[in-house]
């Protein structure tokens, strides 16, 4: 993706480039004298009201996410990387919130053999305490 380009999602929604906030750090961890040389952290912050789309998806966006979206990575030595994995994060998580809701399960009755195994493990649990019992009481 350029720098000038718009982020687009599998699901259709867009994000604006100027809406794309980068900032970067220092990595912490090991990495030796790179490490203290570079601003490989990236940083991405995009505000939801910036995202473009259907109005369905961009409702499911709003109620799902909070108003800001914030998205770090630093597991690259390279910034540009970084900022490629921020990215990906980004469509994900977008993407994950504007799915319509997974449909509510429907409750099965059970099968007439697991009742008939149901009820034959309860007699059969029966006669053992009974066998148990003393007869002379």
């Amino acid at each position: 993706m350029k720098p000038d380009e718009d982020l687009r999602t599998v699901s259709g929604l867009v994000v604006p480039s100027v809406a794309l906030q980068w900032s970067f750090a220092r990595s912490g961890g090991a990495g030796g004298q790179h490490i203290n040389k570079t601003s490989s952290k990236a940083t991405l912050v995009v505000e939801t009201d910036a995202i473009d789309g259907s109005e369905i998806l961009l409702r499911r966006i709003k109620i799902k996410l909070a108003k800001t979206i914030r998205v770090t990575n630093q597991t690259s030595r390279s910034q540009w990387r970084n900022r490629q994995l921020c990215l990906a994060q980004l469509t994900e998580i977008i993407d994950n919130a504007a799915k319509p809701p997974s449909p509510k399960r429907k409750k099965s009755k059970p099968t007439r053999g697991s009742i008939e195994r149901r009820l034959e493990g309860k007699r059969h649990a029966s006669k053992k305490k009974q066998s148990r019992r003393a007869e002379d009481w």
